[in-house]
């Protein structure tokens, strides 16, 4: 059901949010992690050609992100100030525009495919496992983007337990149809699998998306979430809504396309030092991923009740609301960071034997996660820019951290050191610059003026 996020206590309501959202999308990581730890039972080369295919498909989230951005301050901000036939047009635009703009990205990739994947390897059987992987992924990328449109929906209105419950449900789902799908009998057991191999993941990936959109869909269009879109409304366009769902994330998208392209440039430095590195790199990054969703979990949190606050006029919540969940965030990456620098190559060594990997993958590890501490504060600092709609400060943190900091440290490493271990160490330089930039931005602008209707 719906909540408003402005009453009662703060941290308790940042919890109440917060804590659901960590869990659904750690659960969804899980089993990002669990289709990589089968896929590892392939090969290595399995692994970097899956490695390959979802850096370049991540590309494309930035589409999802110029909508999805918009609309978190969109959604919030008409709830915050009890507009409920607002509220429910800017869902319904949302949906609508995300499927459209997804559908045409995942053409657009399909047809460069196999000429960008030759850029990163020259193996044909990376190439292969990436394209029989990849394509499926694509066809149905409409889906999954519909998916993030209902669970965005439900959180800005304070219900953040029905998309734990749904992500939670779909993530055992795929955790059981992986083996089933991927191998010809289920490893450890007797019972007999489809033998599909890495198409196999791909398959139980899509399946459970699907299964998670139509779950969310019904629950937020029935009216049980307490309102009530119209199915109807997907198919009228709203001009000035439509607008705003374009130019209010525009930063935001430019900042992730151009970090995703930046993750791009840096798996090519990566697959210099060979497939063991991009195997490595692809474990390591997923490990990285489960660590991040408390902070997705806070940010998300924190930009719902930043929303709802600007939208009831209160901005001294709004600045409380980021504060405090950066602050939360790094007390919890602290945790974090100790735990992978202590025991990184008995992490990797649960999905692989090969020692090179175990490496490389450690290695990553222990350098890269220090920038993680730095990251957590300012992700509670983009709550604040995120809810009250004001994104420019993503896009210029992120272009200057990767592409002014982190790029020539590891062109340095590469070309000047030849040496890997400056690669992994650039991430942390990058984290914390980004954190500088924000920062600078939050106590400089009067980002908490910004409202959207």
């Amino acid at each position: 059901m719906s909540k408003k996020l402005t009453e009662d206590s703060l941290v308790k309501n940042l919890l109440y949010t917060s804590v659901p959202t960590m869990i659904g999308f750690g659960a969804q990581m899980l089993y990002d992690i669990v289709d990589l730890f089968w896929i590892g039972m392939i090969s290595s080369q399995a692994v970097a050609s899956v490695t390959i295919f979802s850096t370049l498909f991540w590309v494309v989230e930035a589409f999802n992100e110029i909508i999805g951005t918009s609309s978190v301050s969109l959604i919030s901000q008409n709830f915050g100030r009890n507009d409920i036939k607002r509220t429910e047009q800017a869902i319904e635009q949302t949906m609508t525009f995300k499927f459209l703009v997804a559908l045409l990205a995942a053409l657009a990739t399909a047809l460069f495919l196999k000429p960008l994947l030759s850029f990163f390897s020259p193996e044909q059987s990376i190439i292969n496992y990436a394209m029989e992987y990849g394509y499926i992924r694509l066809f149905f990328l409409p889906i999954m983007f519909s998916s993030y449109t209902v669970n965005t929906a439900l959180r800005c209105i304070g219900d953040a337990k029905t998309p734990m419950v749904i992500m939670i449900i779909v993530s055992i789902m795929n955790m059981v149809l992986d083996p089933l799908f991927m191998f010809e009998v289920v490893p450890g057991t007797s019972i007999p699998g489809l033998n599909l191999g890495v198409f196999g993941a791909a398959l139980a990936t899509i399946i459970t998306q699907t299964t998670a959109f139509l779950i969310g869909f019904y629950v937020l269009f029935s009216g049980k979430a307490g309102i009530k879109p119209s199915i109807k409304g997907l198919f009228r366009l709203d001009k000035e809504l439509d607008i705003k769902l374009i130019t209010i994330g525009l930063p935001s998208g430019m900042e992730v396309f151009m970090k995703n392209i930046f993750n791009v440039v840096s798996l090519k430095f990566v697959s210099m030092f060979g497939t063991a590195a991009v195997a490595a790199s692809g474990f390591a990054s997923k490990i990285f991923g489960m660590g991040f969703m408390p902070l997705i979990g806070l940010s998300i949190s924190g930009s719902a009740i930043v929303g709802q606050a600007l939208g009831n006029e209160d901005v001294k919540l709004a600045k409380r609301a980021s504060n405090i969940s950066g602050r939360i965030g790094v007390a919890i990456m602290a945790c974090f960071t100790f735990f992978v620098v202590l025991f990184g190559r008995q992490i990797i060594g649960v999905f692989t034997n090969d020692s090179q990997v175990i490496k490389y993958g450690a290695d990553f590890l222990n350098y890269g996660s220090f920038g993680l501490i730095f990251l957590a504060y300012s992700f509670g600092i983009t709550a604040a820019f995120s809810g009250s709609g004001y994104m420019l400060p993503v896009f210029v943190s992120s272009t200057v951290s990767r592409w002014a900091v982190q790029l020539p440290i590891m062109v340095m490493g590469v070309y000047l050191f030849k040496d890997i271990f400056w690669v992994w160490l650039a991430w942390m330089f990058g984290d914390v610059s980004e954190l500088v930039v924000n920062y600078i931005f939050y106590k400089k602008t009067q980002w908490y003026k910004k409202r959207v209707h």
